[in-house]
């Protein structure tokens, strides 16, 4: 007999602790209408091939819970799944198809799509958002190979649908970004005139920080919103213990002369790596300037893995609208 969600939901929330409201369980019971008709046998299908939906895509505001009902869902179902965050997922296609010996652009994602099919048949995007062209332009052949190889999606977006490339987002990027590269005169203008916006109206107060008898000041501190330099934060000796502390003052953080990264200074990099997980963990939105463009970013060779996972956060952390 199939376990009703409404009532797997609301354990759930008992066991974590969490309140449950109506507008929670009509989504649920949605989700579970789509449950029933993604996973049922196949003659059920072809039978009610008009009612048969491919995804589903759940947006709404920072904190109203789109994760937490996604999450409860996608624990849910049995069988071979797979969660990742919308650029980690897009990474990982532009990875694929610059070590892909295949000249012709329709087999590459073709064999990209039938290896996700071989680790999972449902696909979690969470965090799904279109801030570059030329991932605007791969998505639609890219999803159509996803349905036709009858993966089921599920995503969460702070975006409506039909808005998430509203206006073609040219290829300047995202007009909410708050990262600024190349390191020049230009975007340090910029920056600056983010930063005295963010501060309008708030008192400079340098905070003193004690961390187990070590001592970190934030200078540039105005009510949470916070400016660092990244040799402040990545130069010295600190760890996860010290940036917890510091973050957990930030409302807003702007970090600036970020390197290029290769092997000499892969110590630094690790750091920043740390410092932006803890920053993600804690969802405070980012300013950044950079010697490389986002996407251009270089790692240290022992740090590419990881690095790929920051740089996904670095997208989002500067592209919140919410500040």
């Amino acid at each position: 007999m199939q376990k009703s969600f409404v009532k797997e939901f609301k354990l759930y929330c008992k066991k974590k602790n969490l309140d449950v409201n109506s507008h929670q369980i009509k989504l649920i019971k949605t989700l579970e209408e789509y449950y029933k008709l993604n996973y049922k046998s196949f003659i059920s299908k072809i039978l009610s091939k008009k009612n048969y939906k491919k995804g589903f895509y759940l947006y709404g505001d920072v904190g109203v819970g789109k994760t937490m009902i996604l999450d409860f869902f996608f624990n849910l179902v049995e069988g071979k799944k797979l969660k990742l965050h919308f650029n980690e997922f897009m990474l990982s296609f532009h990875d694929f198809v610059h070590q892909s010996k295949d000249k012709n652009d329709e087999n590459k994602i073709s064999k990209f799509v039938k290896k996700l099919k071989s680790k999972a048949k449902l696909i979690y995007f969470d965090e799904f958002q279109v801030t570059n062209i030329v991932d605007a332009m791969i998505l639609g052949k890219l999803f159509d190979e996803i349905f036709k190889e009858d993966l089921k999606i599920i995503v969460t977006s702070n975006i409506k649908i039909e808005n998430l490339y509203k206006d073609g987002r040219k290829s300047k990027g995202n007009k909410t970004q708050r990262y600024y590269s190349p390191l020049n005169q230009e975007n340090n203008f910029k920056i600056n005139k983010l930063f005295r916006v963010m501060t309008k109206d708030k008192v400079l107060k340098e905070k003193i920080l004690n961390i187990k008898g070590r001592k970190f000041i934030l200078k540039n501190f105005y009510d949470g919103i916070v400016r660092l330099t990244f040799k402040e934060v990545c130069d010295k000796n600190l760890g996860s213990e010290d940036y917890i502390k510091i973050v957990k003052n930030c409302l807003f953080i702007v970090m600036e002369n970020v390197p290029a990264f290769n092997d000499l200074n892969s110590n630094q990099q690790q750091r920043f790596i740390t410092f932006l997980d803890i920053v993600y963990d804690q969802n405070i939105p980012m300013a950044i300037s950079a010697e490389q463009n986002i996407d251009k970013l270089t790692s240290s060779r022992l740090l590419e893995k990881p690095f790929k996972r920051t740089i996904s956060r670095l997208y989002e952390l500067t592209s919140k609208k919410h500040l």
